[in-house]
């Protein structure tokens, strides 16, 4: 029987909160199943420590981790359940190592800059154990792609949130008085508002205008190390006055939220 056959999401897997999400492939059934997707006979991925795993071998040990799963629900005892759920995790758990680099990959192409990269390569590779999971082996997609655009889909997200989070809250430094000390850099608020309005702030995207950008770069303190000016402080700066500063400042808020609005339709 081919394995490109029909494959469909095994439901008794599913309904178990403790079993491993799973694809129920109808060559599980064959008579030879055993020998073929026996865990035992996957191939040594030791070599690629250092490297992505290759695709072909990605594909056989993904046909096996099903299996496995299958086999693990079907067990008649204790013994043989924990027998297949152990070769399931290792299968699993050999895929992740084998393809964690496009964890790092992912973030370092889409948040480069961002002050949280430790915590978004934790945040992604619990998107890859997942990717791993549901991938599936029969249908001719390479891992590589499908784990990747599910990778960058997560940081996508994750952005949005972030950036939509940082703007509800950037709008309490509109009522700080004028004469309040100047406040130091928050790691938090401005690593957090740069995922998602970094791309806005470069001196060739066309969103702001130069002012626009110095405002909300000097007002919000996108740079680590970097004081949060006063509105009179930005207006001596640019030449303004301090009504005018407020009201770019607005106005470039206004334009922010528009188009992260617009990204998070867009997904």
């Amino acid at each position: 029987m081919s394995l490109s056959a029909t494959t469909r999401r095994d439901p008794r897997t599913e309904r178990a909160p403790a079993a491993p999400h799973s694809l129920l492939h109808e060559s599980f059934e064959d008579a030879d199943a055993r020998e073929r997707y026996d865990p035992a006979g996957a191939a040594d991925v030791s070599s690629f420590a250092d490297k992505y795993m290759p695709d072909e071998v990605t594909r056989d040990y993904a046909r096996r981790m099903h299996y496995a799963a299958y086999r693990w629900k079907r067990a008649k005892g204790v013994v043989e359940a924990a027998k297949w759920r152990n070769a399931y995790v290792r299968l699993r758990d050999e895929i992740v190592l084998g393809n964690r680099k496009l964890v790092y990959q992912a973030v370092r192409r889409r948040m480069a800059m961002s002050n949280k990269s430790d915590d978004l390569i934790g945040d992604c590779h619990i998107v890859l154990i997942q990717a791993v999971a549901a991938y599936n082996p029969w249908l001719g997609i390479r891992f590589s792609t499908y784990a990747y655009t599910c990778l960058v889909r997560a940081l996508a997200r994750m952005s949005q949130r972030m950036a939509n989070d940082w703007l509800s809250r950037s709008s309490s430094l509109d009522f700080l008085p004028e004469g309040e000390p100047k406040q130091k850099f928050d790691p938090e608020l401005a690593a957090s508002g740069l995922w998602g309005i970094e791309e806005y702030l470069r001196a060739d995207h066309p969103l702001l205008s130069y002012r626009e950008k110095v405002i909300i770069s000097r007002r919000y303190g996108v740079r680590e190390g970097a004081n949060i000016l006063t509105l009179a402080e930005v207006g001596q700066e640019l030449g303004l006055s301090k009504e005018r500063v407020r009201q770019m400042q607005a106005s470039a808020l206004g334009k922010l939220r528009s188009a992260l609005m617009g990204e998070a339709v867009a997904e």
